[in-house]
């Protein structure tokens, strides 16, 4: 990710961390040229006003290379014309700095699926949804695999031991290590709803939890939990 300024740099950072990226993080053209690599970088988010250059010329230069890297622009300059000339260059998408930080990680989601990143063959007892707590990756069936921060694959996990079965709040709560009493429930709705949003941007399909009124929630799908 390039973008020069600090506070938003650090949020970002802190975000793309949380959706289960490992974020590079750099604030000038520079840095970005010296830390790069396209063995490694698959997916980059570029600033546009840089305190040594223009993201524009790094969008066209990362294309005059071919290296096969996802750009998505997220700019303060977000007209029609910046936009048009953005696409034109060569940015896969162009957002807006004002977006919200959902519309980012879904934008991320898609562009990760359409360039098949992390798509890795699920392990070989994967009748239905595999979980893996060592690289914290979720394989979908049929499907590229999800990257998951540390809290999913702590939820994903609770849910998954037991398939099929009514999950309760405090239960879930309580394997993230938190006092249930304490709590805002508020957190752990949030929480499911960009669980559910991420599995869907990169797997195409949607993750089969459903809500439990009043209790908790069910992973009704066939799961295995490995690690």
């Amino acid at each position: 990710m390039l973008e020069d300024e600090p506070v938003l740099r650090q949020e970002l950072e802190e975000f793309l961390a949380e959706l289960g990226y490992a974020p590079l993080c750099v604030s000038t053209l520079q840095a970005f040229h010296q830390q790069f690599d396209p063995g490694r970088h698959r997916l980059a988010v570029i600033d546009l006003g840089l305190p040594d250059g223009s993201g524009l010329d790094l969008i066209r230069h990362l294309r005059t290379a071919a290296d096969p890297v996802g750009i998505i622009v997220f700019s303060a300059r977000n007209t029609s014309a910046d936009t048009i000339q953005g696409l034109e260059i060569g940015a896969d998408h162009y957002l807006g700095k004002g977006v919200d930080l959902d519309m980012l990680a879904a934008t991320l989601g898609a562009l990760a699926r359409r360039l098949q990143l992390g798509t890795q063959a699920a392990p070989p007892d994967a009748a239905a949804w595999v979980l893996d707590l060592g690289p914290r990756v979720l394989h979908a069936p049929g499907a590229p695999t999800v990257p998951l921060s540390q809290q999913d694959a702590v939820v994903l996990a609770c849910l998954m031991r037991k398939d099929g079965e009514n999950i309760s709040r405090r239960e879930i709560v309580e394997a993230l290590g938190a006092d249930y009493l304490a709590y805002d429930q508020r957190r752990l709705d949030s929480q499911m709803l960009r669980l559910r949003r991420r599995v869907a941007s990169f797997s195409g399909i949607a993750l089969p939890v459903k809500t439990v009124r009043n209790s908790g929630y069910c992973f009704y799908a066939e799961a295995r939990v490995r690690g």
